[in-house]
């Protein structure tokens, strides 16, 4: 019996298969981007948030480009499906990534969600939200295999270093 891994070839595919189609998958990240629009920061499952990221960067840098470009204009109609958003892109969020090149959204993964499917969440938020900023976990990198090695080395380094009395003279 032969292994084959069906999931690691894409064949293709350059996205997430999302929804039930390309119409929902579309629906699907058309919300998304919508919710982060108006709140900032949403938390949704990590291939949601990791796909709809590109999308909602790409709809700024268009918003950078002002209310009176004609493709700007379509982009956010399209895009945003709650059309009083379309000032708060523009004349809010445009400005305030005006001075910045790119790299608009900020994605941090947080702990599973409980239930059946336990999926990985991640929370991602537009940059200079008004929100208290969230708390990166941080490891405890002393316990880690290459740091318990390199503190042993150093010991045995200043173990070394220090000079020590032949065995046979008092000290």
């Amino acid at each position: 019996m032969r292994l084959s891994a069906a999931v690691a070839i894409s064949h293709g595919r350059v996205y997430r298969r999302l929804g039930l189609g390309p119409r929902s998958r579309l629906d699907l990240l058309r919300n998304l981007v919508t919710a982060l629009v108006r709140h900032e920061r949403i938390e949704t499952p990590w291939a949601r948030a990791d796909e709809m990221r590109g999308y909602a960067e790409r709809l700024i840098e268009y918003a950078k480009l002002g209310d009176t470009n004609e493709r700007a204009m379509r982009m956010a109609d399209f895009w945003l499906t709650e059309k009083d958003l379309i000032h708060k892109l523009f004349k809010v969020l445009a400005p305030r990534f005006q001075p910045h090149p790119g790299s608009y959204t900020r994605l941090l993964q947080i702990p599973n969600r409980d239930g059946l499917d336990r999926a990985k969440m991640a929370v991602i938020e537009l940059k200079g939200n008004p929100f208290p900023p969230l708390i990166r976990p941080q490891r405890d990198t002393e316990k880690t295999l290459l740091n318990q090695l390199l503190k042993g080395y150093r010991e045995d380094a200043q173990r070394a270093a220090t000079p020590q009395a032949p065995e046979g003279t008092p000290v």
